[in-house]
């Protein structure tokens, strides 16, 4: 299916975007394209695949809930400018 100007045209001002004469063509061009892109999936075999509307429908895989990181304050401490025990020490911005 190509799409005319006059196509091009009536879709802008049912869209209702101002397109200029001389954007016309281009953009006929590049709707073009696109449903050549849009021709080219419909030629998929999809036979036996159940549509899905959304990831809600997937199972998501679960993991053991573990800590994997951590027992490093006193390491990631020693780079701080300053400190107040087991945090970091930062001036106050709010009077």
């Amino acid at each position: 299916m190509a799409l005319d100007p006059t196509t091009i045209r009536r879709i802008a001002t049912l869209s209702r975007i101002r397109v200029e004469d001389d954007q016309l063509a281009p953009l006929a061009q590049e709707l073009n394209g696109i449903l050549g892109w849009i021709e080219q999936l419909n030629e998929v075999n999809v036979d036996g695949v159940e549509p899905l509307t959304g990831g809600a429908q997937m199972a998501m895989k679960m993991r053991d809930d573990v800590v994997t990181d951590g027992g490093y304050a006193e390491d990631i401490l020693a780079n701080a400018p300053d400190r107040n025990g087991a945090f970091f020490a930062v001036p106050k911005v709010v009077e």
